[in-house]
Parts: structure tokens; C-alpha cells; sequence
């Protein structure tokens, strides 16, 4: 690797951006579907505490909880703009 290239941003391909973004939005419906009654409050929280600090729309901000034996786990995806 060269010295110039060392600073060249390499562009994600659009295909894998658009099957990250689907992803999200199909993690997002997912939570929603059989979440917790608390869920879209805690993302709405989440969603003013990195607007504080980054401008970012609604849907970059997703939060799901996973039940797996006897725990709970918090799943929050941010999407910062590049």
C-alpha cells in the first residue's frame, strides 16, 4: 500500500449499503412486532441523546431486545452519516 493510497476513500459498493440499510429496517420491524411496550420510548431517547452531538433521521436508529434463555439482550444499531 502506498502513502497516497492510505488516504483514498475506498467506496462501499451501493448493494452492500442498500443490504445494510434492509437489514436494519428488517431488525427494527422485527422489534417492533414482539417487543417490549418500553422499546420505541428508549429509542426515541437514544435518538435525542445522538442528536445532540449528530444530525440524523429516524430510521438510522434502530433498537431490539433478544430473549435467549434467562437474559435479555439490547441490540442498538446507529447508522452515522460517512
Amino acid at each position: 500500500m502506498s502513502f497516497l493510497e492510505m488516504f483514498r476513500q475506498k467506496k462501499q459498493p451501493s448493494a452492500n449499503i442498500a443490504k445494510e440499510r434492509l437489514q436494519i429496517i428488517v431488525a427494527h420491524e422485527r422489534a417492533t412486532r414482539d417487543g417490549p411496550d418500553y422499546l420505541p420510548n428508549l429509542q426515541q431517547d437514544i435518538l435525542a441523546v445522538v442528536r445532540k452531538y449528530i444530525e440524523i433521521e429516524n430510521d438510522q436508529v434502530s433498537v431490539s431486545v433478544d430473549n435467549a434463555d434467562n437474559c435479555s439482550i439490547l441490540e442498538l444499531n446507529v447508522t452515522l452519516p460517512g
